[in-house]
């Protein structure tokens, strides 16, 4: 039967009644566990979440578990009248070719995916036996109409044509959302998550998920193993955040993408729009550390992956050595050089977004415009099956034949057409053939993820001693090739020599070809010798060790780190925290206060006492009967430390008299409501204050939503209603111009959340804590209870105070010290609380024994 985590998630992700069974997973594949009951159907509470021990792991083979949609196997049932299947590797898949790229005889690969044909249930558990036997693959089984709605529905119709920028603004423009097509994919992530879950040693193994038809499987797979070493890649674009964000789904599909440990992209185009969704609809930052993009999400690192993908470099050479692929260059040379003909190539997939009928009209203008090239130009179209169905691809179709023969009607000549459409499948061979012909390839789509013809066509161009003879070629000629790509492709940027077109400028394409044609042979070189240099070296091995070595590095404090599960359904992600870092017990706490007697107590305002998105700041009538209990017993002493005005906070705790005070981060300090405000540091001018208010002035009125907030004796400039993107690009500019005029002043310029803060040299709110307790020394007092709570990163600075004063003498020797920060995240203290409201029950628990131990 389904688990009830995944009825939850589907449940969900449809809106409607829990989802139906799809019956029971082949069983027959050995699990290889290491904790017992870790297979168990999970149930709701978040809690249940597998945190198992990394003791338990034993040595072994380091294995990868590569997941994708489809296995990098060909299967044919046998047609000698037995009944069976027969199976073998499928050498044109990026899958297999990854694992031969990595070389590494101690890394062992079990693939998880989709079989192209369609296995009857009584024969898949022989079918499953034999692939993991002899290819270690575990074939996902998936029902005809349920994976229909999955990958021809959901996939192909709503993701793949958003994610390459067609919106769905009428229903022939790209399939409108369809919620029971969205839990389709649900539910086939989920099968592949039981499939996985079979074979996998949650501690030791790796598994690497590849595109986008498998994005909510790392929720999945995080739920049953907090610790599993994850990594993402996505093979097609990432949009723009403004076209991301019309998809209904679009913070389910992030956040599971964010249960990865490493997210890798093509380009930093596509992980430049993904850290941009995850800013504007998760509030998340990213920052570059040592040459690495990371953001932190709920104490783990999740790790950003620029790379694109090679190809097969020993396949493509050996290839490119095999007699068949000589015949057939020497036929393609007798068929177009011998009769002074000069090829251009163009090899597409027959869909939407290649652009082959714009490659025609440009080759159309070509024609037009250069009327000596007639007769002596042809452009051979290779156009591969379209991997979709639907109105779109039929469309393409017709308007690729109905330009194809107006062409050749118009500028045909007798034993001469100016364009040759090839629409069926061509073997490996023959189309390296072609490459090793063509003087130029054309890549003229107007969306593509990575496309690696432009990177088949250089190495073929290199070509080897055997094709130079049929060529012609001298040993010692340098080789040529020349490159017309779109700029809207993945491997452009990494093609610096080739010709940049938009693909929709009809007449810019046109020149470009006009331009490979007629362009100097030396420069041909060049351009081929940067480009072979880039290729041959940056192969699909190359991409995958370096994947791999990132995800290695990014789970190295997976063992160490304390995991918690949070959240229901497709919201569910994991809490990493160090293990010393636990949840503050209210009965812990109480029964300390209970036991001391000289208390300290110490806490911060916004965001701690007082919710951060509240819209009334001034603190409630309950908020300040909680601390007048507190301060009613005579060994407490009671502070509030906030970045706000001293008037402020005089104005609104006035009704509290023993409440002591320390206002914008601790510069004014006053110990009762009737005590004079002293200073924490000497007092300094506030000259700068007319440097940087312009400057500070200037960034506001050219960020729409950011605010300028004068203070005594600091400045802090806010983008919260800002745009994220673009308020966070000022505040790095500001930051650098303030720190560049402010140079000479006695101030220092720091970056928090959402501000640009300038303020005195040596002001922190660990200052306060310190003075405090020395002031607490020099009268002779030991605290031997201290609590200190705080909730961003200014308050971090108190915890350290407080947790280095255990080792020196201004508190007891057995004081209990309680450094709690809000919300479980990486801190400085030890202890945590979720939010206001526990804080503000906490408090209430202990000035009510406050009032119980003060005598009438």
């Amino acid at each position: 039967m389904v688990s009830r985590s995944y009825s939850n998630l589907l449940e969900l992700a449809s809106g409607e009644a829990p989802a139906p069974s799809f019956g029971t997973m082949s069983r027959r594949i050995p699990r290889i566990m290491t904790v017992a009951g870790i297979m168990s159907d999970l149930d709701d509470d978040a809690s249940d979440s597998v945190c198992s021990d990394p003791s338990s792991s034993s040595a072994q083979k380091d294995r990868i578990i590569i997941v994708a949609n489809q296995l990098p196997i060909r299967a044919q049932r046998r047609n000698d009248g037995s009944k069976g299947w027969t199976f073998n590797w499928d050498d044109n898949s990026l899958l297999l070719q990854l694992k031969d790229g990595l070389g590494d005889d101690d890394l062992e690969v079990i693939y998880v995916g989709c079989l192209k044909e369609d296995i009857h249930p009584n024969e898949q558990d022989e079918v499953s036996q034999i692939l993991l036997e002899t290819f270690k693959c575990v074939p996902t089984f998936i029902p005809p109409d349920l994976f229909s709605r999955y990958y021809h529905g959901f996939c192909k119709q709503q993701l793949w044509p958003l994610f390459h920028y067609m919106l769905p603004l009428s229903p022939d423009l790209g399939g409108r959302f369809n919620r029971s097509l969205w839990q389709a994919y649900v539910s086939v992530n989920k099968i592949f998550a039981d499939r996985i879950m079979e074979v996998i040693n949650p501690e030791d193994d790796f598994v690497w998920v590849h595109d986008y038809h498998l994005m909510v499987l790392p929720s999945f797979l995080r739920k049953r193993f907090n610790r599993v070493k994850l990594g993402f890649f996505l093979h097609s674009p990432f949009p723009s955040s403004e076209i991301y964000k019309t998809l209904p789904i679009r913070e389910e599909l992030l956040r599971a993408l964010l249960n990865s440990d490493l997210i890798g992209f093509h380009t930093f185009d596509y992980a430049r729009h993904f850290l941009s969704c995850c800013s504007r609809m998760l509030g998340l930052s990213y920052e570059s550390k040592r040459g690495y993009i990371s953001l932190e999400y709920y104490g783990r690192t999740v790790s950003i992956k620029i790379l694109p993908v090679g190809i097969h470099l020993a396949q493509l050479e050996s290839v490119l050595s095999l007699p068949e692929t000589e015949a057939k260059v020497a036929e393609l040379i007798k068929q177009f050089r011998a009769k002074g003909r000069t090829m251009l190539l163009g090899v597409d997939d027959m869909d939407i977004f290649k652009g082959i009928s714009l490659k025609l009209l440009a080759m159309e203008q070509l024609l037009l415009q250069h009327p000596e090239k007639q007769g002596k130009v042809v452009l051979v179209q290779i156009a591969n099956p379209a991997r979709g169905i639907g109105k779109d691809v039929k469309e393409v179709q017709e308007e690729t034949y109905s330009t194809v023969k107006r062409i050749n009607e118009t500028f045909g000549l007798p034993g001469y057409q100016p364009v040759i459409l090839i629409d069926q499948p061509l073997k490996f061979y023959e189309r390296v053939a072609y490459y090793v012909v063509a003087e130029c390839c054309l890549v003229t789509a107007v969306r593509d993820g990575m496309n690696l013809i432009p990177y088949e066509y250089v190495i073929s161009r290199q070509g080897n001693e055997k094709l130079d003879k049929v060529l012609g070629f001298s040993p010692s000629s340098l080789k040529k090739s020349m490159l017309v790509v779109s700029e809207f492709i993945g491997c452009s940027p990494s093609l610096s020599g080739a010709i940049r077109v938009n693909p929709w400028n009809i007449d810019a394409v046109a020149d470009a070809m006009d331009s490979a044609l007629v362009m100097a042979e030396p420069e041909k070189q060049m351009r081929h010798e940067k480009h072979y240099k880039y290729v041959s070296t940056h192969h699909v091995g190359y991409w995958a060790r370096s994947f791999l070595q990132d995800l290695d590095r990014t789970c190295k404090d997976h063992v160490r780190c304390r995991c918690w599960g949070i959240g229901f359904g497709l919201s569910f992600r994991v809490v990493a925290l160090d293990p010393n870092f636990r949840k503050l017990a209210v009965e812990h706490i109480v029964s300390a206060y209970k036991r001391t007697k000289i208390r300290v107590i110490l806490l911060d305002y916004d965001g701690t006492l007082m919710p951060q998105n509240s819209i009334d700041k001034k603190p409630s009538t309950k908020t300040l009967d909680i601390l007048n209990a507190l301060c009613r017993d005579k060994n407490n002493t009671v502070f509030v430390v906030s970045a706000r005005s001293r008037n402020k906070l005089e104005e609104w705790f006035s009704s509290c008299e023993k409440l002591g005070l320390a206002a914008e981060h601790g510069h004014f300090v006053r110990l009762m409501r009737d005590d004079e405000w002293e200073t924490c540091v000497p007092p300094v001018e506030c000259g700068w204050k007319q440097i940087a208010e312009p400057v500070m002035q200037l960034y506001t009125e050219t960020t729409d939503g950011s605010v300028i907030e004068m203070k005594e004796t600091a400045m802090v400039w806010s983008y919260e209603d800002a745009d994220p993107d673009f308020g966070s690009c000022q505040a790095k500019e500001l930051l650098d111009h303030l720190e560049s005029v402010l140079a000479n002043e006695p101030v220092t310029v720091k970056s928090g959340q959402n501000i640009v803060e300038v303020k005195p040299q040596g002001v922190s709110k660990g200052l306060v804590a310190k003075r405090l307790l020395s002031s607490l020394e020099d009268r002779g007092i030991s605290p031997d209870f201290i609590l200190c709570i705080g909730d961003d990163r200014s308050d971090e600075d108190m915890f350290e105070v407080i947790t280095n004063s255990m080792a020196g003498t201004s508190i007891a020797p057995t004081a209990e010290v309680f450094a709690c920060t809000v919300g479980r995240k990486p801190s400085k203290a030890k202890y945590y609380l979720d939010d206001t409201a526990e804080i503000v029950r906490l408090m209430q628990g202990l000035a009510s024994v406050a009032e119980q131990m003060v005598p009438l």
